[in-house]
């Protein structure tokens, strides 16, 4: 016979936050997975995508789009840069730094992005979880496809 004091609590109610929070988690783990091989991380690769974005952008530009602070952006591109992918066009010294994308970092950033579609697919495709593939069409609906 149970009693009261054998019964469980009640789960406690679902939180959207904390729903994401661990899908995000999970996504990241792909993209991790997926992106070592090309030697990136997932922040590697934000970084790579606003360079592209916005040719040209600033040390301050690319602190503000990613929510880094500037001298992690100078770290991370000096990084970057001492691997052939991205230069700084810096005109004379003092002057406001633009930062593109060499050949051989639009190479990279094209393999990468064949590795985050082929995560989007395994996690949101068509033979993936069906609410998963909800949180998908969601997410297209929402911001464009």
């Amino acid at each position: 016979m149970t009693t009261e004091n054998d019964a469980r609590p009640a789960p406690p109610p679902t939180s959207t936050s904390i729903v994401l929070l661990t899908l995000a988690h999970r996504i990241e783990t792909e993209l991790g997975t997926a992106l070592a091989p090309l030697g990136l991380t997932v922040s590697r690769l934000g970084l790579l995508g606003h360079i592209a974005g916005v040719p040209g952008a600033s040390f301050s530009d690319l602190s503000r789009m990613s929510g880094i602070s500037v001298q992690s952006i100078h770290a991370a591109v000096k990084t970057l840069a001492g691997a052939g992918l991205v230069r700084d066009n810096t005109a004379r010294a003092g002057a406001a730094s633009t930062i593109e994308l060499t050949p051989a970092g639009s190479r990279l950033l094209e393999q990468a992005m064949t590795a985050v579609s082929d995560v989007d697919g395994r996690l949101f495709g068509a033979d993936a979880d069906p609410i998963l593939r909800q949180v998908g069409d969601a997410v297209r609906a929402a911001f464009g496809d």
